[in-house]
């Protein structure tokens, strides 16, 4: 993964990122400062010194894109098709034990829509690239009992996390006991 964010840019945020790059290569090329740069394209130092390092090297060329890190294996028809079968939902697709979307289950789909194999990580990259993400249900259950929980956290969790340690004299070495 070339950028530690999010799994990689979207081709139109590598195209935007592209373009910062060789407005930066134009600031070098007039002689303004790092931190100047930096502040202007809300950019850490850090980067502006490295984008000016690959420019001394190998001109404007070398800051244009290379691509994405991995060429992606669904089309941009097949993607689309893929998100409007998630947006149906896992019963439509026969998974009926819950209604939630797992990575594994998205792998399945994938397999039977395209005959095209990923793996567990390969699908979470693909789905964070294309701006999905972790959903955390809105609501909690109708069986949940809160009365049930506080007496639970108030009675039971004291005893099974036990009582705390008093402090006594120890001993930093592991052959040799404290004395007190």
């Amino acid at each position: 993964m070339r950028y530690a964010q999010r799994g990689g840019y979207t081709p139109v945020e590598q195209e935007k990122r592209e373009l910062l790059r060789l407005e930066a290569a134009e600031r070098f090329g007039r002689g303004d400062e790092a931190t100047v740069i930096a502040a202007d394209l809300r950019v850490t130092e850090r980067t502006v010194r490295r984008w000016r390092k690959v420019w001394r090297e190998g001109g404007v060329a070398a800051l244009k894109s290379k691509g994405p890190v991995s060429r992606e294996r669904l089309s941009v028809r097949e993607w689309d098709r893929l998100e409007a079968e998630l947006k149906r939902g896992p019963l439509a697709h026969g998974f009926s034990d819950d209604q939630r979307w797992t990575l594994g289950r998205i792998k399945t789909l994938i397999g039977r829509l395209f005959h095209k194999g990923y793996t567990i990580q390969g699908v979470a990259k693909l789905l964070k690239r294309h701006g999905w993400s972790c959903q955390v249900p809105v609501r909690h259950a109708i069986e949940r009992d809160e009365e049930a929980i506080e007496m639970w956290k108030d009675e039971v969790w004291p005893e099974l996390k036990g009582q705390r340690r008093t402090w006594a004299p120890t001993s930093v070495s592991r052959t040799r006991r404290a004395r007190g």
